[in-house]
């Protein structure tokens, strides 16, 4: 009876995680046109990097001015919800962008420490998906038929890293309309994308998700990096905290002077225990109330850059 019982609990335990691997959440994801689709199709526009002149992709014009576009994203969006994947619509995330108040395009100190957010951060920190999907298509054109090439690029919106990509070419038609042979098209790839795409979350849910994290100083703070505390320097306060708050303690300390220190790979959860996600502020606000208090009562400012990179500069707010 014994062993019937205990035979009993291990099917329901084995159901039960079944059951949870089943409903595990799904990475949230935004469709946008690749930067080669909008430089094609001339809608680029130019901003102030520190100086430097950047290109970046008009979203909104194209979005006004090119019904394609609409209708491309429309038809993929509906592929991805078909399987489950949840969608930010990019056209109200920028809506949502444009209705806030005005932004400063540049976060400044005394010590000339700031970070600079283009308009495509800014609209990564209002969409908050996990992955930008970048779409790149071209209609052929052969005689009286039409095809469709196309590519696919998932990108981990937090560090832009490359996680899933698919390309193809549909079947010439006489007939069909654009979104019809981008179907056609996809439909032999989508699956597989799909399936790179929640592998990769998978990991991030176990494992947490990558930011970077810089911690710098203001010129009008006398102490450093390499100050003392209670007989340990305040760079290594700050390993200390890291190893103790991200996912399995895993980070990388790519770069440290008595100025600065960089703090790259470091994976945080993707959910706090709300259930509300995470990104690299809601992570480094609690670094920067750690230096607040005794004994180092450091008071600091934190500048973001998307989602995926935040900085704390010591010495002011």
């Amino acid at each position: 009876m014994r062993k019937i019982t205990t035979k009993i609990f291990a099917i329901l335990f084995i159901l039960t995680v079944s059951l949870s691997h089943a409903q595990a959440k799904k990475p949230t994801i935004m469709v946008v046109p690749s930067d080669v689709w909008c430089n094609k199709n001339g809608y680029m526009m130019e901003f102030n990097n520190q100086g430097t002149k950047v290109k970046i992709p008009d979203y909104k014009r194209a979005f006004q001015e090119n019904a394609d576009l609409l209708t491309v994203i429309s038809k993929i969006n509906g592929l991805m919800a078909e399987r489950g994947f949840p969608l930010k619509n990019m056209e109200s995330a920028i809506k949502t962008l444009e209705s806030e108040s005005a932004e400063n395009a540049m976060l400044t100190s005394k010590s000339g420490a700031g970070v600079v957010e283009s308009p495509v951060d800014k609209l990564k920190k209002v969409a908050k998906a996990d992955i930008i999907m970048q779409l790149t298509w071209t209609l052929n054109t052969a005689g009286p038929k039409k095809s469709v090439n196309f590519t696919l690029q998932g990108l981990d919106s937090y560090t832009d890293k490359e996680i899933a990509t698919a390309t193809g070419t549909g079947a010439p038609s006489f007939s069909a309309e654009l979104p019809v042979l981008l179907e056609e098209s996809a439909l032999a790839h989508i699956d597989n994308f799909n399936v790179s795409l929640q592998k990769h979350f998978d990991d991030m849910f176990e494992n947490g998700r990558e930011i970077i994290i810089r911690v710098k100083k203001f010129d009008s703070w006398t102490g450093d990096l390499e100050k003392e505390y209670d007989g340990k320097e305040l760079s290594s306060v700050i390993e200390d905290w890291m190893a103790a708050n991200s996912v399995k303690g895993r980070f990388s300390t790519s770069d440290a002077t008595e100025n600065m220190i960089l703090f790259e790979q470091v994976r945080i959860p993707l959910y706090d225990t709300t259930g509300k996600a995470i990104d690299a502020r809601g992570f480094a606000k609690s670094l920067q109330e750690f230096l607040k208090k005794a004994p180092y009562t450091i008071p600091n400012k934190l500048t973001m850059k998307g989602l995926g990179q935040a900085v704390i500069v010591l010495g002011e707010k």
